[in-house]
């Protein structure tokens, strides 16, 4: 996928570290599979069927950033898909600033 998103023109980042802060100290971080147009994070499965775990996730890589769009996506027996949006202003621990992937 990354590579096709590539040829396709899209600007990708594989593995894309997502650093969480609690009032300006570090306490985590995240890799995103996939991060495309620095909009949407694309989280890559290839298991049964998808499950809550794997959406609660992803909505946590949305409320980390301010990124707003995110997209599941399972490659396995059956192919599924989940589209997740969580919005900015729902987003109180963000703080505004250049660097989209760092929160407080």
């Amino acid at each position: 996928m990354y590579f096709e998103l590539k040829a396709q023109g899209y600007k990708v980042e594989a593995q894309k570290q997502i650093k969480v802060y609690f009032r300006n100290q570090l306490v985590g971080e995240f890799y995103a599979d996939l991060l495309i147009e620095d909009t949407i994070i694309v989280e890559l499965k290839a298991c049964e069927y998808l499950i809550s775990s794997h959406i609660a996730q992803l909505i946590n890589y949305l409320k980390s950033t301010q990124i707003e769009v995110g997209l599941l996506l399972n490659f396995g027996e059956t192919p599924d898909f989940k589209r997740l949006v969580y919005t900015n202003n729902r987003k109180s621990n963000l703080k505004i600033s250049d660097n989209q992937f760092k929160s407080v």
